[in-house]
């Protein structure tokens, strides 16, 4: 089986950079088959793609941007938000235009449709896999599971920490790992990131009372203010007047209490900062997972996923 990844991925590979070295290895990609990468340089007024393949011209028609295309089920605009970033496809043919020039025909619908075939469709609810950001939205993100299709992230499933927009999380372009938390009669798949990211004990085994740690203010309540101090672990400091959701703190450990899953703290500071995103902690990044557990075993409450 092919390897069919979300697009990006094999655009600076030995082998795509191989294939468009000539007019000669684009010939032998034509009659392999091979699934190349190029970026999209235009989308014209027929919304026709047209690719950089350095040595000559690619173009996909419009029909062949995008399963769902043809048959109206997908939008024109998931054609137009591809130029200027690298896409998937087989070549189909070579043509000369009115210059005598010679240009590629091109196909990312039949990508999609192998990839469809050969790789989505066999996949399983509990499956770990690579997926790229696309966009987001306030209810989830969207994310390339392989050569542009997409699947939903749902804002809840994203981490255990509550956070108020997925951009609070991700950036497109981002490349996570995610889980494929269910898939519909239809086919579509809805993707799960949190049980990637660490239990309970995992993630508070760093800590220890007495220490003074960073954090973000995710939410400030009557009873309390959370601090997120990593994507799975938030902790509740007593309230304090000035205090704002989404302010950088650093915060005290006051104590630390598996069987509440709790992380009592103080709140030294709080300010706003533009503080880089720091790289995501995965504990899990690849194979199946049937069960996973984030409450200690000692705790009172049970939080589980089961796929």
């Amino acid at each position: 089986m092919k390897n069919y990844k979300p697009e990006g991925r094999l655009i600076a590979s030995e082998e795509n950079k191989k294939y468009l070295s000539g007019a000669c290895a684009l010939r032998d990609a034509f009659h392999s088959g091979a699934i190349l990468e190029g970026r999209v340089i235009r989308c014209d007024a027929e919304h026709n793609l047209h690719i950089d393949l350095g040595v000559m011209k690619g173009i996909i028609p419009r029909n062949e941007g995008a399963t769902g295309i043809e048959d109206g089920s997908v939008r024109d605009i998931a054609l137009i938000s591809r130029v200027n970033k690298p896409v998937a496809f087989v070549i189909t043919g070579f043509d000369t235009d009115e210059n005598g020039e010679t240009f590629a025909l091109l196909s990312r619908r039949k990508v999609q449709e192998a990839c469809m075939k050969e790789y989505v469709s066999q996949l399983s609810a509990g499956d770990v896999i690579p997926a790229t950001v696309t966009h987001m939205e306030g209810f989830g993100v969207f994310c390339d599971i392989g050569c542009g299709i997409s699947a939903l992230m749902p804002i809840d499933s994203i981490s255990v920490s509550r956070i108020p927009h997925p951009n609070a999380r991700f950036s497109a372009g981002n490349r996570i790992f995610a889980a494929v938390r269910n898939i519909d009669e239809n086919g579509r798949i809805t993707l799960s990131h949190k049980e990637l990211l660490g239990t309970w004990e995992q993630n508070a085994g760093g800590l220890c009372v007495g220490e003074t740690v960073p954090g973000i203010v995710r939410s400030v309540e009557k009873y309390g203010i959370f601090v997120e101090l990593a994507p799975n672990l938030a902790g509740l400091a007593e309230f304090s007047e000035g205090v704002e959701a989404g302010s950088h703190a650093s915060v005290y450990i006051k104590s630390i209490i598996p069987s509440k899953m709790k992380v009592k703290l103080i709140i030294v500071d709080s300010f706003d900062a533009d503080y880089p995103s720091q790289p995501l902690k995965y504990y899990i990044d690849g194979g199946h997972i049937d069960r996973w557990v984030y409450s200690p075993e000692e705790s009172e409450k049970m939080i589980e996923t089961v796929f």
